[in-house]
């Protein structure tokens, strides 16, 4: 894995690394960053609500009040911003080849590009990686330190980061044919099926 660190992406689409397999099909999916970028901001925070439900009944049942001073709220919202190249670098360690990082702050985007075939199962868990460890480790970690409630608001504010990566892992189960090969090509990822499309030079 190669990692490249871009700078600001100003939302031109043929700047993104692309490629072309022939006889390969693109995923049904948005067909731009500003659709995407309005269902992935929104699902992030239906899911935030969501998972603090339950993390705030399970607190409340150890302690009377809910109450955060400014500072920790402060240390959280620091400790947010902090993993985002985080999240963005355990999606890059399961590229084989180059990677490049582009953030993209106007619509509240960060991301990575690579172009290289991934099995579905990798493309899935490419896709999962930072959510799993920076965000469902940590939520289920809470239960067992229900006093930690900041704890509980950073796992549920990194599994609410991943909404866009929960699109991509639904196109992917949803569209992908067993055997086939997926890879992305600007923000679009297509999948092929090995041996019937060649890749052209």
């Amino acid at each position: 894995m190669h990692l490249t660190f871009k700078k600001e992406f100003d939302g031109d689409m043929e700047k993104l690394p692309k490629r072309e397999v022939p006889g390969s099909h693109q995923f049904k999916e948005f067909d731009d960053l500003k659709k995407l970028s309005l269902v992935a901001n929104a699902l992030a925070i239906g899911i935030f609500i969501v998972l603090m439900i339950p993390a705030g009944r399970v607190f409340l049942s150890h302690f009377n009040r809910f109450e955060i001073g400014l500072g920790k709220l402060l240390i959280l919202l620091v400790a947010e911003i902090i993993v985002i190249p985080v999240h963005e670098f355990l999606h890059a360690t399961m590229f084989k080849g180059d990677v490049q990082f582009y953030t993209y702050l106007k619509k509240g985007l960060a991301f990575v590009v690579g172009d290289e075939s991934m099995t579905k199962g990798r493309f899935v868990l490419m896709s999962l990686l930072p959510n799993i460890v920076l965000g469902l480790v940590p939520y289920i970690l809470f239960f067992f330190f229900p006093q930690e409630i900041l704890l509980a608001m950073f796992a549920a504010g990194n599994l609410a980061a991943g909404a866009g990566d929960y699109i991509n892992v639904y196109h992917a189960l949803t569209q992908m044919p067993k055997g086939s090969l997926t890879y992305m090509s600007g923000i679009h990822s297509y999948w092929y099926m090995p041996g019937v499309s060649e890749e052209s030079e």
